[in-house]
């Protein structure tokens, strides 16, 4: 009887697993949607994917420490603002994934010689530093970056994945 049993609750059981099993396989690139622009808000701080003009995900950020007004020189602790492209990918940065956005322009440059500055660089989208100096809680509640665009670990995967190369983003104030 005991052997009866174990061979009644053998196939339920083989059902559970296989459902397991399909839960935690992880995501294939292929399985998100692709993202055909970002938009950045810097003054609600949030960061939206958009798809054929619509936005189909959004995340929260964190900015430069000086986040009013656009980026103008290496040092201003700001975030830039206007058009630009997501270019280079750099899974070993000192940050958890990074994304370089274009800046600076033609123009940003051209502005900067004009104004006697050098007008930085390495403006990124980004996570959580590998080598965190603060809580989390600063990290999640503050704009703590030198001028990047930064996200949570978890979110910061999303974008990596739902993001190719050369995506435009539109950083606006």
């Amino acid at each position: 009887m005991i052997f009866r049993r174990q061979f009644t609750v053998l196939p339920g059981m083989a059902i559970l697993l296989t459902g397991l099993c399909l839960l935690v396989l992880p995501a294939q690139a292929g399985d998100f949607p692709m993202a055909d622009k970002v938009v950045v808000e810097k003054e609600n701080r949030k960061l939206h994917l958009m798809r054929e003009g619509a936005v189909f995900r959004t995340f929260d950020i964190a900015l430069g420490v000086a986040p009013i007004g656009d980026k103008q020189r290496e040092g201003d602790q700001k975030t830039p603002e206007g058009l630009y492209s997501l270019d280079i990918r750099n899974s070993d940065s000192d940050f958890f994934l990074s994304i370089h956005i274009s800046y600076p322009s033609s123009s940003d440059r051209a502005d900067a010689r004009h104004n006697g500055y050098n007008p930085g660089g390495a403006i990124m989208i980004h996570g959580q530093p590998n080598l965190p100096t603060y809580s989390a809680a600063y990290y999640r509640k503050e704009d703590w970056t030198n001028g990047c665009i930064a996200l949570s670990n978890s979110d910061m995967i999303d974008i990596w994945l739902m993001t190719s190369g050369d995506v435009p983003i539109e950083i606006l104030p």
